[in-house]
């Protein structure tokens, strides 16, 4: 079924109010998928053709696409996308910014703690003289990340636990925002082990001081690049100061496509949105901008790997996760991160007279709409 783009905007707006408790029924089902896969259809068709005129794109196992140098791409997605997936070690749970993509908008004074000396790997608390029993008996990850929020606000507390994991040759890499690492503490987890640090230089809109910061990490720490959500905001400074920024000498650019959860998705009222899979909501333009960057760097020829990390590589990975776990065929834990799907955030891209669907048909009579007053 090939629903029109007007009946999919009146159905829309009709789910847009009906009460939460209301049922949605198997034909409203079917113009819900119905809609959603136009939608994805059309946005697929445009990034195909944004995609066609990168005349140096790659793959990686077609898990993934990626410009530039293959020796650069960063061994912490390689450890996603092929190898054993990605061990996330969580520690802090503060951070000092608040930024508008963060999937933790607005409730950064409420994330619990892990416990004071604890660490949490796999989802269980370890205390950092757990490690070595853990690691005689797990089989090594091919990689893990140290994740959740701000490392360098407790970061002395981490070389210890780097070092345990770098002494069983096991790939680290690490978030931050960068806006309070320095020269000392940059230095210390190069000595400590660490393979790889991503900053997310969208989170300080490209501050001097965290590109300076990145030069400094490259002195110390063998593989440097950056990780940030994909918006307008960004593609717009990072262009400005892109020489500056190249001349880090850092080893590759993560562009993450935006994905939105109940906690951000306010800030990004009235975009275009689209839903991959029935999986992640994101909005239209940061895949598209992506491409766009990509596109520029292989024409420019960028010392540096850029990586096309997108809602079909989050994909990819949960399918090589559940693989290495031997779960059964086709398993993987890629979803939708709302309860109720927000019917809401769709109608600005079904009311919006520029974006069109391939093709339509006309809905069988007991699908068209005719609907209570609510």
């Amino acid at each position: 079924m090939k629903i029109s783009k007007i009946d999919a905007l009146m159905w829309f707006d009709f789910f847009s109010q009906m009460p939460e408790k209301e049922e949605i029924s198997i034909k409203h089902e079917e113009i819900i998928y119905s809609t959603f896969a136009q939608i994805e259809a059309a946005i697929d068709h445009r990034n195909d053709k944004l995609m066609s005129e990168i005349r140096g794109l790659k793959t990686l196992e077609n898990r993934t696409f990626y410009v530039g140098k293959d020796n650069k791409f960063p061994g912490g997605c390689r450890s996603c996308l092929t190898g054993t997936g990605l061990s996330a070690i969580r520690k802090t749970n503060k951070c000092n910014l608040e930024c508008k993509f963060c999937y933790n908008y607005g409730q950064l004074e409420h994330i619990p703690p892990i416990g004071e000396g604890m660490w949490e790997i796999g989802g269980t608390k370890f205390y950092e003289k757990d490690i070595d029993l853990l690691l005689s008996m797990h089989q090594k990850p091919t990689g893990i990340s140290y994740v959740y929020l701000e490392p360098f606000m407790e970061i002395e507390k981490y070389y210890p636990v780097i070092k345990k994991f770098s002494e069983a040759g096991i790939h680290q890499h690490l978030y931050t925002n960068g806006t309070l690492a320095g020269k000392e503490t940059l230095k210390a987890l190069g000595e400590a082990g660490l393979s790889e640090i991503r900053f997310n230089l969208g989170a300080s809109n490209c501050s001097d001081r965290v590109i300076e910061n990145i030069g400094i990490a490259k002195e110390y720490i063998k593989n440097v690049g950056i990780e940030t959500p994909m918006t307008p905001e960004f593609f717009e400074v990072f262009l400005k100061k892109k020489q500056r920024i190249l001349e880090t000498k850092l080893d590759f650019i993560n562009c993450a496509e935006l994905h939105l959860n109940e906690n951000n998705i306010n800030n990004y009222c009235g975009e275009n949105m689209y839903i991959s899979r029935h999986g992640y909501i994101s909005p239209i333009w940061s895949r598209e901008l992506t491409l766009k960057f990509m596109k520029i760097a292989d024409e420019e020829n960028w010392d540096l790997a850029v990586h096309d990390c997108s809602n079909f590589t989050k994909f990819s990975r949960g399918l090589n996760l559940s693989s290495k776990e031997g779960r059964w065929f086709g398993a993987s834990d890629y979803a939708c991160e709302f309860s109720r799907i927000p019917f809401e955030v769709f109608i600005p891209i079904l009311n919006d007279e520029n974006f069109k669907f391939l093709s339509e048909e006309e809905l069988p009579d007991d699908y068209k709409p005719v609907f209570m007053n609510y």
